[in-house]
């Protein structure tokens, strides 16, 4: 009889004499009636409730409705010993509510069985499941958008191209003028897509140098007037002796642009859009929806506005790509998703302050650095002229933008030897018995890539000058092994222009020395 009772206390143990003194919230419940029969120190700070308080309720009532039955059940179907972990919601007195991982005990209170029920607040652990589900979706739509980089930055490339060279070709009075203007316009916009799908995804290039925000944000403000309009007040505060970053200066820029543009679509009738900047030090790490700051001196942007501000369901997908609250037509989507990713690529954070009718308020922290702020080098006072009658080896599989190149660089008065691919190219090198002072060549291509089709050209000719060209990024082809390091490198879309000033300047690094043909020695 007595080893009996022994197994019993051993199965069912009374509330241990620690109970009180725990840190760790813990609730004992009738099984029966889920009445709390007892509670520590612990859940009463926790949770906001006397201890008279709780007393006088059930288990139940501190749960949401929906996860009732699911307490009810872990209470009184476990079996003996610990629980599973039981994911529910538990209801502070304050109205707010946390995340929690409850575990139940088979105990005994009083001689009765009870539960010890001990809820572990989860809210940390959800806070990263949903950076995870995010970063998630980031790197999905990037994969998407590397993928289609490279066939629309040609379709790109061939209507910037020839609206350019259209356009340099009509005089000022042609009524054509205007029709060729608004293709390039368009054009362009869709190059400035194709640059924010890559920014999102990381596979933009990025050249990050030691910033300050506040020289970033007053340079930034005269664009900022013309684009909200004068029905907006713009406001700049400036904090004193402010941190200095280290981001990409074009970046930057799009980021105030791209929140200034939503803030003044969220004031349609007029209101006030602030950019603030400021120190921030935080002495713990600090948690938020997408957002984890570790200790340490951040230099802050806010951009504020007094707009309709958001709702809680609007701001859980404000930085998904392509959600946009916007008429169809009228945003793409893309621009918050945007700004999270350059912030990201910068080693900042981003947290947003949102009710509606109370505006927005976006805040951007920048791990700061102890080091000046870089100064831009001198522009040269004159360009190269663009012209030259250079022999050049051009390799493009698309044969649009074979065609746009060739013409480009022969009104440049530039000789071209034109090919579809790397095995064409190699046997055009071999039977030209001239110079060739440049390879251009598409960095992807079917059979062989450029860089294979460079090395046997550079094999034939010796020291062979090479431009590569892609519709991918140049960070993207290095990763893949398709580039070597110093590669010279134009990415599609390019103008004309950008082409030819390209062209110019390698070959006159070059000294205009060209390749001849390999002679049976070996020299050159």
């Amino acid at each position: 009889m007595e080893a009996g009772r022994k197994r019993q206390r051993k199965h069912e143990p009374e509330i241990l004499l620690g109970f009180e003194e725990s840190p760790q919230p813990m609730l004992v419940v009738d099984q029966r009636t889920l009445q709390l029969r007892e509670v520590n120190a612990a859940a009463i700070n926790k949770y906001g409730y006397s201890r008279d308080e709780f007393r006088r309720m059930r288990l139940i009532d501190l749960v949401p409705s929906e996860n009732q039955t699911r307490v009810t059940d872990a209470v009184r179907k476990d079996p003996l010993g610990l629980s599973e972990p039981c994911q529910v919601r538990y209801l502070l007195k304050n109205g707010q509510s946390v995340d929690i991982d409850m575990r139940v005990y088979r105990v005994r209170y009083a001689g009765e069985p009870a539960a010890l029920v001990v809820p572990q607040d989860d809210t940390r652990r959800k806070q990263l499941e949903d950076q995870l589900q995010q970063a998630q979706k980031m790197e999905a739509v990037g994969m998407l958008a590397g993928g289609i980089a490279h066939d629309f930055n040609n379709l790109l490339t061939i209507i910037n191209g020839y609206s350019q060279m259209l356009l340099g070709g009509l005089p000022e009075n042609d009524e054509n003028r205007s029709s060729v203007e608004q293709i390039m316009k368009a054009g362009e916009r869709a190059a400035a897509l194709t640059r924010q799908l890559l920014t999102f995804s990381r596979r933009q290039v990025v050249r990050p140098k030691v910033l300050d925000l506040n020289t970033e944000v007053a340079s930034t403000a005269v664009m900022l007037r013309r684009l909200i309009g004068e029905h907006i007040e713009l406001r700049i505060v400036e904090g004193p002796d402010l941190a200095k970053v280290h981001a990409d200066s074009g970046q930057l820029e799009q980021v105030i642009l791209n929140l200034a543009v939503n803030s003044r679509d969220a004031m349609p009738i007029g209101g006030t859009l602030i950019l603030e900047t400021q120190n921030v030090d935080f002495e713990e790490p600090y948690s938020g929806p997408h957002t984890t700051l570790k200790p340490g001196r951040y230099a802050m942007l806010a951009v504020t506005d007094t707009g309709i501000g958001m709702d809680a369901q609007t701001r859980s997908h404000l930085f998904e790509p392509f959600f946009t609250t916007k008429a169809q037509g009228q945003g793409t989507g893309l621009g918050l998703s945007t700004v999270y990713s350059i912030v990201k690529q910068s080693g900042g954070e981003v947290v947003v302050y949102s009710e509606p009718g109370h505006g927005t308020c976006v805040k951007i922290y920048f791990p700061s650095v102890n080091e000046p702020a870089m100064e831009d080098p001198a522009e040269e006072a004159a360009e190269n002229t663009q012209t030259g009658s250079e022999t050049i080896l051009l390799v493009e599989d698309e044969e649009a933008v074979r065609k746009l190149v060739r013409r480009t660089l022969e009104r440049q008065g530039y000789h071209l030897l034109v090919a579809a691919g790397g095995a064409d190219a190699v046997s055009l090198a071999e039977h030209h018995g001239g110079p060739i002072h440049l390879l251009i060549t598409d960095v992807v291509m079917p059979q062989m890539s450029g860089r294979e089709a460079a090395e046997k050209l550079r094999a034939l000719r010796p020291g062979l000058q090479v431009l590569y060209v892609s519709g991918y990024t140049e960070t993207t082809v290095a990763r893949s092994g398709d580039l070597t390091a110093g590669a010279r490198f134009l990415q599609k879309p390019f103008t004309p222009l950008a082409l030819v000033r390209r062209v110019r300047e390698l070959l006159d690094q070059a000294g205009g020395q060209a390749q001849p043909p390999k002679t049976e020695g070996g020299n050159q």
